[in-house]
């Protein structure tokens, strides 16, 4: 997941929003946790669960990445009070449990849906890219695990 989440956030720009949906430990902060490598982000990254949103900034010249777990937020004006757009041209927004809550935050975005290989098991998983709008090429989402 670690491989993966580096890939995407070495393909990633300033502007770029990532959705990250799965059950509760598939591996949604540990991708974060690759894009953030791929980014350049030295800093550790933490599941933002109980603080909501969290902001990472890159010493480099790179996008910073603002980690944001929508699990406890119930509404859309809930999101909307995050102010995510003010930052989004100038870092990379990765949002866990996304899906319907940042939809409309950017034309450019990545659906990433991760689900267990045997929901029995805690080994393997299947990941699901879906590019919508935006820079995306399927060179940048193909990736075989190793």
């Amino acid at each position: 997941m670690r491989s993966l989440g580096a890939r995407l956030g070495a393909a990633c720009a300033g502007g770029d929003v990532i959705i990250l949906s799965g059950d509760l430990g598939v591996g949604k902060t540990t991708i974060t946790q690759g894009i953030g490598s791929g980014l350049g982000i030295v800093e550790p990254i933490t599941s933002p669960t109980f603080v909501i949103a969290r902001v990472h900034g890159n010493p480099g010249d790179g996008p910073d990445l603002i980690h944001v777990d929508a699990y406890r937020l119930g509404t859309l004006a809930e999101v909307d009070d995050l102010d995510l757009e003010s930052d989004l041209e100038r870092s990379v927004v990765v949002v866990e449990w996304g899906d319907g809550m940042v939809d409309d935050l950017s034309s450019s975005r990545l659906v990433v849906r991760i689900s267990r290989v045997d929901e029995a098991s805690d080994d393997g998983r299947v990941v699901e890219l879906l590019a919508e709008g935006g820079h995306w090429t399927v060179d940048d989402l193909a990736w075989t695990a190793q």
